[in-house]
C-alpha cells in the first residue's frame, strides 16, 4: 500500500478527478489550500488578519491505495503535464506505508 499526495491549482481540479478515476483511485480526500511561489518576507508580517488571499487558489488530495494504481496515476500525470503548457503542473508524491491499522 502507498500514500499519494497530489497538489494542483484550482483550474485543474476536474482534471485530477478524471485522472484518479482512470487510474482506479476511488477513495481520496481533498482540501483547498493556498499555493505560493517565492513569497516575499513582507507577506508573512503584513497583517494578522489579511483581507485578501496572498496565494493562488490550489487543492491538495491524498489517498491510500495500491502500488499499481499509483504507477498508473503517475504515468497519466506525467502525460498531462507534458501536453499542458503551464507554469503550474500537477505535482504528486508517493509515500511508502510501513503499517496500517
Amino acid at each position: 500500500m502507498k500514500m499519494i499526495i497530489v497538489t494542483t491549482v484550482e483550474e485543474y481540479k476536474n482534471e485530477v478527478f478524471k485522472l484518479f478515476k482512470k487510474a482506479g483511485v476511488e477513495s481520496f480526500s481533498g482540501s483547498d489550500i493556498d499555493g505560493f511561489k517565492k513569497a516575499a518576507p513582507l507577506m508573512y508580517t503584513s497583517s494578522w488578519f489579511p483581507s485578501e488571499r496572498g496565494g493562488a487558489a490550489s487543492n491538495m488530495y491524498f489517498s491510500f491505495t495500491e502500488e499499481e494504481k499509483v504507477t498508473e496515476l503517475f504515468k497519466m500525470i506525467e502525460q498531462f503535464n507534458t501536453e499542458s503548457e503551464t507554469t503550474n503542473p500537477i505535482r504528486a508524491v508517493e509515500v511508502p506505508i510501513e503499517r496500517t491499522v
